[in-house]
């Protein structure tokens, strides 16, 4: 019953989805956090309907090592049709990370300084209600130099924001 269900329905969703008009960007600006691989606090603002810049700075520390990092993105948001106040986003950004961690067994600490090149895919809901923004994405790094060389496989984080308009 079900299978037979399921294309109807996404070809339903995919119809209403299309004849909803678009909707311009519902906040200026937001600041909160970061939720995840890094933990961070953020700031986001928008210079017109589509085109904002983040800002966050993140830490993490975990079993004999830890890091700092401090990250800028500019990304592209679009309306999806169908949800008020939810957009999809992409875009492209740049982290540096400052490292520490030991070595084994031994009790030396060792440090690194490394840059990372991003691209962002992710989700952005502004509640139509309440000052609240939350946002889920995906962060492809692929570091320059020192620890971690060479693609970083990405990481992803939940954001919660308080808008400030």
């Amino acid at each position: 019953m079900m299978k037979k269900l399921f294309l109807p329905v996404i070809v339903l969703i995919a119809v209403l989805a299309m004849a909803v008009p678009a909707q311009a960007q519902v906040y200026k600006s937001a600041i909160g956090a970061r939720l995840g691989y890094p933990l961070a606090a953020s700031y986001k603002t928008f210079f017109n309907e589509s085109s904002a810049v983040e800002v966050y700075v993140g830490f993490r520390n975990w079993s004999g090592y830890g890091w700092f990092s401090v990250s800028g993105a500019y990304q592209k948001h679009a309306p999806i049709n169908g949800v008020e106040g939810l957009q999809w986003y992409w875009g492209l950004g740049a982290s540096a990370f400052f490292w520490n961690f030991k070595s084994g067994y031994f009790t030396e600490t060792y440090s690194s300084t490394s840059i990372g090149l991003q691209g962002y895919l992710g989700l952005d809901y502004k509640f139509a209600n309440a000052p609240v923004s939350i946002t889920a994405d995906w962060i492809p790094t692929f570091f320059v130099n020192g620890y971690g060389n060479g693609f970083g496989g990405g990481y992803g984080t939940l954001g919660v924001r308080y808008v400030l308009n």
